[in-house]
């Protein structure tokens, strides 16, 4: 049976850096992808239009989902809000869509705004929505390392080998997030990053997420 996949990362491009491999695999495999974009992503570091709205979409387009729910937050801000201002909208998508997988930046990550996410996501996707059955944060590279105590721990590898080239096709939309290597936002970096994930499991190419909660009926 086909799934619902719904991805939700705190800016423009995180969707791309953490799994943008394995959303092509869904969309490939007939399931239905979507993503929330939290926060908008530019005032905080170009005081200007740098067009993260069109790199959103054109990104989107390249990956296959059919859907982007871009929130609008002010960047590096979502801790002026309270936290149940921040899972109302995620409520909102949840019963809209009824997500069966749900893929999220980790609490472990350097970037506040991430770690406030990761915290509303839990609390807006409970198992208390009988949709929803894998709930998992992926590895967003410059944030994830970068976090201290180093808490992320990978227990799922997702081949991309085969989508590898269409992640960083995707990644390159946003031109201005993408830095020189071997910056790890970097188009070599990406792919450096996703051949060292897969040679762990004897693959080309892998993602790798970890699993917060699962619920088999």
């Amino acid at each position: 049976m086909n799934k619902h996949i719904l991805v939700v990362a705190a800016h423009p491009d995180d969707e791309l850096l953490g799994i943008g491999g394995t959303i092509v695999k869904h969309v490939k495999n007939g399931d239905a992808v979507r993503a929330i974009i939290m926060c908008e992503g530019e005032s905080l570091r170009y005081a200007k239009d740098v067009g993260q709205s069109k790199a959103t979409e054109e990104a989107a387009r390249i990956l296959g989902v059919e859907k982007v729910y871009t929130l609008g937050y002010p960047d590096q801000k979502l801790d002026t809000y309270t936290l149940t201002d921040l899972i109302t909208p995620l409520e909102k998508v949840s019963d809209e869509f009824h997500p069966n997988i749900i893929y999220c930046q980790s609490g472990c990550d350097a970037n506040r705004d991430h770690k406030i996410l990761f915290e509303a996501a839990s609390i807006a996707f409970r198992p208390l929505d009988t949709w929803i059955e894998d709930f998992y944060t992926f590895y967003t590279a410059s944030s994830t390392e970068w976090g201290y105590p180093r808490d992320f721990a990978p227990d799922t590898w997702i081949d991309i080998s085969d989508v590898l080239e269409t992640k960083i096709k995707a990644f390159e939309c946003y031109t201005s997030e993408v830095r020189e290597y071997p910056h790890p936002r970097s188009s070599k970096a990406l792919e450096n990053q996703a051949h060292f994930w897969g040679n762990q499991c004897c693959m080309d190419s892998a993602e790798v997420l970890m699993t917060i909660r699962r619920t088999i009926r």
